[in-house]
């Protein structure tokens, strides 16, 4: 069989990595992303965010320097998102919070068994399970085609929003959401996103979109 000649190519050395690339590349070895996908239909999958970009997005949202609680997390740490249609996103939103119809995204935090807390599951070599994120696909995309913003800025939020939920952070008063939004907004900014909240002027007391 006739062979073809090797030419050699003369490859440049690459740039050494910058210190936040290198924190990043060893983050990304520590984060251990389950992505699961449900009952989509062939067009919903074809618009799916690349796994690349949910890892980023998420390793940012878990980046220790962001506060206590996150450099609290044990790592290497585990993660699950589930994107899902409409009807299994309802399905979840009526059995686990008790409410109708579906929901951009469900974010269910890990309960460890009793005795047994993150630190000591790294000690035994299993990973620290952060819980899981549910996003339903086809909302996400109606959303941010009614709230003016592209569907890479809105994934790249709900990602944002849903892991801070699983680090213990809420919106369930005033209170609670506005470090909780301010976080988001840093977060999404360091990403390349602008803010992902309008104050509403005729009512400031009512909670944001996402």
């Amino acid at each position: 069989m006739p062979t073809t000649p090797m030419t050699a190519t003369k490859v440049s050395k690459p740039a050494a990595p910058t210190e936040a690339q290198a924190r990043e590349d060893r983050s990304a070895s520590r984060l251990f992303l389950d992505l699961q996908q449900g009952p989509l239909d062939a067009q919903q999958r074809a618009v799916l965010p690349a796994a690349a970009d949910l890892q980023r997005w998420t390793l940012a949202a878990l980046d220790p320097r962001r506060s206590p609680r996150h450099a609290r997390i044990h790592w290497p740490v585990e993660l699950t998102i589930r994107i899902t249609d409409e009807a299994e996103s309802a399905a979840l939103n009526q059995r686990y919070r008790g409410r109708s119809g579906p929901t951009n995204i469900l974010s269910f935090p890990f309960e460890p068994p009793p005795g047994l807390d993150s630190g000591q599951s790294v000690d035994a070599g299993i990973n620290a399970l952060l819980g899981d994120l549910v996003i339903c696909a086809p909302l996400v995309r109606r959303e941010a085609a009614d709230q003016g913003k592209t569907e890479t800025a809105h994934w790249a939020h709900l990602v944002v929003h849903g892991v801070l939920h699983l680090l213990g952070f809420d919106h369930l008063t005033a209170a609670e959401a506005a470090p909780m939004e301010a976080l988001e907004i840093t977060i999404l900014a360091a990403l390349g996103f602008s803010t992902p909240y309008e104050v509403n002027d005729d009512a400031h007391d009512e909670r944001r979109r996402i």
